[in-house]
């Protein structure tokens, strides 16, 4: 290994940094290895044994300055929590800070140092399949959720922490698609749970028709069904409706979703229409979901007036508990442990402050990416 410059340089070359989205997007699906029709394919649910989280450290040269001990704080936090569970990878631009403010936890962390853009590791991390039983990381392309954002570090963090032996001795394979980790949600038996403003969003694959998404899930996730959702968009969400801010899969064909009960706001009638859908689906077997609501947040605005995404619904499953989002209203806060519970009976239930990550639209599921025990054993 030649070290971090030296790997990071190679990937640039790789990936001809500098195209546009549509040429890097066709130059992905020159390059990619594709599976093979008689493959097995399976996308494990979160619930699911973890090996080791993906976590990413916010920077002082990112957005997060105005907010970075307490970012780092939560960040923290969210370590120590997934700790004792699973082992815990940091991503970091800046290696020492986080070896200091992790230091009590060295012997469960390891911070591995690597140029970054941002911190929502769920939507640039990788998305770990089982084919023919063997774990498999899939390399989907990350555009800064449809070329808001700079991306460029970001979208070769996978491909980075794969060349340097971080993820194991496994398979990567490059599916030639722009697709985020928070964007898709799976039931570990076939079905997957989207929205349609996402994957159908035009600058992320405007060479495919919702058919052909819906087909190269089928094809790289091993999806039997997909389970679409037309309605429920929070309000200051930069991810054109991740589905993992409005509605969550959870054990035994259960659907924890974000309910809005107060007839006074903007989301009210949109996220009656998500809740009318969400009624309407069948799992495989035919019947109704058991659905959950999760307690609508209290409206939280940024600095210059505008609204912020917060959402219980972005929760973290890991190995038996599960990390729920909580935003210093403490009664509300409670609902929504309660509700996670009533969704997950059986898991411990650990809130997180996460007020501080919603100032930059997002919160802790965003912060994260699991890795199944099939590689971290």
């Amino acid at each position: 290994m030649d070290g971090p410059g030296g790997s990071w340089k190679r990937l640039r070359g790789q990936y001809g940094l500098g195209l546009d989205a549509w040429a890097l997007s066709l130059a992905f699906r020159a390059m990619h290895t594709r599976t093979n029709t008689a493959d097995v394919i399976r996308l494990p649910a979160e619930w699911e044994p973890v090996g080791a989280v993906l976590l990413a450290w916010p920077s002082a040269d990112s957005d997060w300055a105005p907010w970075l001990d307490r970012a780092r704080a939560t960040v923290v936090a969210m370590a120590r929590a997934i700790a004792p569970r699973a082992r815990v990878l940091v991503v970091s631009a800046d290696p020492q800070s986080s070896h200091d403010l992790l230091a009590d936890l060295s012997e469960h962390v390891t911070v591995i140092a690597v140029p970054l853009n941002d911190t929502w590791i769920r939507d640039y991390g990788p998305i770990t399949i089982l084919r023919n039983q063997q774990p498999c990381l899939l390399d989907f392309g990350f555009n800064g959720w449809g070329l808001k954002f700079p991306a460029d570090r970001d979208n070769l963090v996978t491909a980075f922490l794969h060349a340097e032996g971080h993820l194991g001795q496994v398979a990567r394979l490059i599916p030639g698609l722009w697709l985020e980790g928070g964007s898709i949600e799976s039931d570990g038996k076939g079905t997957l749970l989207t929205t349609s403003a996402c994957l159908l969003s035009p600058n992320r694959n405007p060479h495919f028709d919702r058919a052909a998404i819906d087909g190269a899930l089928r094809e790289w996730l091993g999806a039997q069904r997909v389970l679409w959702l037309d309605h429920g968009h929070l309000e200051g969400d930069d991810t054109d409706a991740h589905i993992d801010t409005i509605a969550r899969m959870c054990p035994d064909d259960t659907i924890a979703y974000v309910a809005c009960d107060d007839p006074n706001d903007s989301h009210f009638a949109d996220f009656a229409l998500m809740a009318a859908e969400l009624a309407a689906l069948r799992t495989a077997a035919g019947q109704p979901y058991r659905l959950v609501p999760l307690p609508w947040a209290r409206e939280r605005r940024a600095a210059d007036g505008h609204r912020l995404p917060a959402t219980y619904a972005n929760f973290l499953f890991i190995n038996g508990a599960v990390l729920v989002p909580t935003y210093a209203d403490p009664d509300r806060d409670a609902d929504a442990l309660a509700a996670v519970a009533q969704a997950c009976p059986g898991f411990a239930i650990i809130a997180i402050d996460c007020t501080v990550l919603v100032e930059q639209h997002g919160s802790l599921h965003c912060m994260t990416m699991q890795i199944p025990l099939e590689i971290f054993s």
